[in-house]
């Protein structure tokens, strides 16, 4: 029996892959181009995106459970409901989808209210399905590394309700474990949903401490400036995106992204061992 990873090439596609490999799972991932997938040997490519109904078609014949992740881009909405429309077509029940924590909160936030309707449309088709629920992505302060390496400012305008951030590879071997459950059930588990957080809720200060003793000097919180974080990133992405990411941000500073009681507990139990500490990154990208 086959898992179909879709966004398989990506950040959390990547470890998702490699972690249901390393347990022999049967992998089939859908890539746009297989020659720069550079996925472990034992995975098997299907060429297409999301759009292309008949690559999914193909993509599809012989799965039994989906990992379905959508990029952000303006029709990630239409590309998930093609995806589970053919996924339903072709016969499969089982799905672990990757949203995003308030996602019912965020409601304003493009790519949240985008994901929070795929998570009711998921309900409403009657999928056997995981959905999980991530906070901020620790693998993001890559984009700022300079900034905090260089000028000694931390510039993303988080706040001080705290965000609990994920590291990647904690994600990835939670989507892997989860669809490897759902693959192997015996009978159809109940829908599910998971908050996947890190072990700590961290404001912008105290990132900026972090950054502080992890460099042995003074790193500064840049502030809550969330028109000037739009400006900045429209130097390198469309306008939209960039004016999606400041509502995000506006959320950070008035809802903040904090776990559910238990969250925290759940995950340890389920990878059996500690989330891995913004700390511990942070110091990675340090000496990288």
């Amino acid at each position: 029996m086959t898992i179909l990873v879709t966004g398989a090439t990506g950040t959390i596609g990547r470890h998702v892959v490699d972690n249901l490999a390393k347990r022999g799972a049967d992998v089939r991932a859908l890539v746009r181009d297989p020659a720069k997938a550079g996925l472990p040997a034992s995975v098997a490519l299907a060429q297409g995106d999301l759009l292309d109904v008949d690559a999914l078609r193909g993509a599809f014949q012989g799965v039994s459970t989906l990992f379905l992740l959508n990029a952000v881009v303006p029709d990630e909405f239409t590309q998930a409901l093609i995806a589970l429309n053919v996924a339903r077509e072709a016969g499969v029940r089982r799905v672990v989808y990757l949203s995003v924590i308030h996602s019912d909160v965020y409601v304003n936030v493009p790519h949240f209210g985008g994901k929070f309707g795929v998570e009711r449309m998921i309900e409403a088709m009657g999928f056997e399905a995981t959905i999980l629920r991530p906070a901020y992505f620790m693998s993001n302060e890559m984009t700022v590394k300079d900034v905090v390496l260089q000028h000694g400012v931390y510039p993303m305008p988080i706040g001080a309700r705290g965000l609990a951030m994920v590291d990647a590879r904690d994600l990835g071997e939670v989507a892997a474990l989860e669809l490897i459950r759902r693959e192997r059930a015996d009978g159809p588990p109940p829908l599910d949903r998971i908050n996947v957080v890190g072990p700590e809720t961290l404001t912008g200060e105290g990132v900026a401490a972090i950054w502080s003793e992890v460099l042995g000097r003074p790193v500064a919180y840049g502030g809550d400036d969330t028109a000037g974080f739009e400006r900045n990133l429209r130097q390198f992405m469309p306008g939209w995106m960039a004016y999606d990411m400041r509502l995000m941000a506006e959320r950070f500073l008035t809802d903040g992204m904090v776990p559910e009681a238990g969250d925290v507990e759940r995950l340890t139990s389920l990878l059996g061992r500690p989330l891995r500490t913004y700390r511990a990154l942070a110091a990675e990208i340090a000496i990288a």
